[in-house]
């Protein structure tokens, strides 16, 4: 069983910060221990901060409340799992890009069935990005990589309301003959990224 704990990992990054000469060891025993490739979807709602200005705190825990019921079951019916919600946030790991994919508009289409109940100050909207590669997952509890990074940036910063956002290598995973992409070039941070977003 794999001992992939906040302390294992904090010892380990401990013994490469003191031992540079044993890095290429210590590394391959990190990714031994944490590593996993999976499809990561982060989600971020839309227009979240400025709700929570204009309505307050018991507002905003309440929407969160709402959004982890809908986002869960809905992870978990297209084969994944949520690894954490951070405030208006939720990070979950696929299989497969496709089901990151399904999930992302399954979320979007579940979102739009609450708003139809709702007063316009609770309606939630989503925003995707999805990325792919190798990840350290630490306890089923957080996670880390360059693709969880870039994911996080597309959901976040770059993806408009309802988009969903695909990173290169993302992008590699699927049949781009089954579904319909816009390829889009955005800059953050300095970085130039080639995105490619769903067209639903």
């Amino acid at each position: 069983m794999k001992n992939n704990t906040r302390e294992e990992l904090s010892r380990l990054l401990q013994e490469r910060n003191e031992y540079p000469e044993r890095i290429e060891q210590i590394d391959a025993l990190i990714r031994e221990t944490f590593g996993e490739t999976h499809a990561v979807m982060v989600m971020d709602m839309s227009g979240f901060s400025r709700v929570t200005i204009k309505h307050g705190i018991m507002h905003f825990l309440a929407m969160i409340h709402r959004m982890n019921q809908i986002v869960a079951p809905t992870v978990r019916e297209h084969g994944g799992r949520v690894i954490k919600f951070e405030a208006d946030n939720a990070f979950a790991i696929f299989d497969k890009v496709e089901d990151a994919i399904e999930a992302a508009i399954d979320t979007s289409r579940r979102f739009s069935a609450a708003n139809t109940m709702l007063p316009e100050e609770m309606d939630m909207h989503g925003k995707f990005g999805i990325g792919y590669g190798e990840v350290l997952i630490v306890e089923d509890k957080d996670l880390f990589g360059s693709e969880v990074n870039l994911a996080s940036k597309l959901g976040e910063d770059l993806a408009e309301r309802g988009e969903i956002l695909l990173t290169e290598a993302a992008f590699a995973e699927v049949d781009a003959e089954k579904r319909e992409y816009e390829e889009v070039s955005m800059t953050i941070s300095g970085l130039q990224l080639d995105v490619h977003k769903v067209v639903l």
